[in-house]
């Protein structure tokens, strides 16, 4: 497929987006990671790059609108979550890869499961954290307690994404706040639909003590998703991938194997 490891823009639905291929693709199906909100492939998914590489080839992306794949900056239609499984999807067709795995955090979770739902053929089999199927009130108050950046966000958050984003990061997160009400006032799925068509073999990964995520939304992907298997880290929080790297990159590679 002559897919060479490295960074390069590519064109995709009248965009261009920041991709990042490392290890081998010609290796059985590589995976395809989809960040979560504000993420870039850098920020969410530097160990798992490095950590899957040696295995497998792993191709990440800077979502439309984030990161490198800028101007023009984020807007939050009220499909954009399917808007960036057609951008995941696109990557690889533009890639010339036919048949992959599927990787999402978050937000990326959510498309991950579009993306799995509508290109069967394609996809061999899903892996997602930090997954919500739909938005409660609870959430959509959550969201609201976070939108002051300086105020709400831990330092971590702040130094990560501070350096991408410079004075936008204020104004855009605040549009992705508002996106989140409206979602929940237009009856609040964000991927259910979509999780009961999912054939593929699905792991879905979740940190105990999550602060974002309530327990209830991964035991409904795993009781939802008929082939699918649920690990939880009695210790992790959102971020279980970078937390607990080494423990999430061997279960994530060996279910990819299986």
């Amino acid at each position: 497929r002559g897919v060479a490891s490295g960074e390069q823009f590519l064109d995709v639905n009248g965009r261009k987006l920041y991709v990042i291929v490392r290890g081998d693709v010609t290796k059985g199906p590589p995976v395809i990671c989809l960040p979560g909100a504000m993420g870039t492939a850098e920020t969410d998914f530097a160990q798992q790059l490095e950590g899957f590489a040696p295995s497998m080839g792993v191709v990440a992306f800077d979502p439309r609108g984030y990161g490198k794949s800028r101007p023009p900056g984020r807007r939050y239609p009220a499909d954009f979550y399917h808007l960036d499984a057609q951008d995941a999807a696109g990557i690889m067709d533009t890639l010339g890869i036919n048949s992959y795995h599927v990787m999402g955090w978050s937000d990326g979770a959510i498309s991950a499961t579009i993306l799995a739902a509508n290109r069967p053929a394609a996809v061999k089999k899903l892996a997602v954290f930090g997954i919500q199927g739909f938005i409660t009130k609870e959430d959509v108050e959550s969201y609201e307690g976070l939108r002051d950046v300086e105020k709400a966000w831990s330092k971590r958050m702040l130094d990560t994404h501070r350096p991408v984003y410079g004075d936008d990061l204020q104004p855009m997160w605040s549009s992705f706040c508002d996106a989140m009400k409206m979602m929940y006032e237009a009856g609040g799925d964000m991927c259910q639909k979509e999780a009961r068509l999912v054939k593929c073999p699905t792991f879905i990964l979740h940190g105990a003590k999550d602060p974002l995520v309530p327990e209830h939304h991964p035991k409904w992907f795993h009781e939802t998703i008929p082939n699918s298997k649920l690990h939880v880290f009695p210790e992790g929080k959102h971020n279980i991938h970078q937390k607990f790297a080494d423990e999430f990159n061997r279960l994530v590679l060996e279910f990819f194997s299986e």
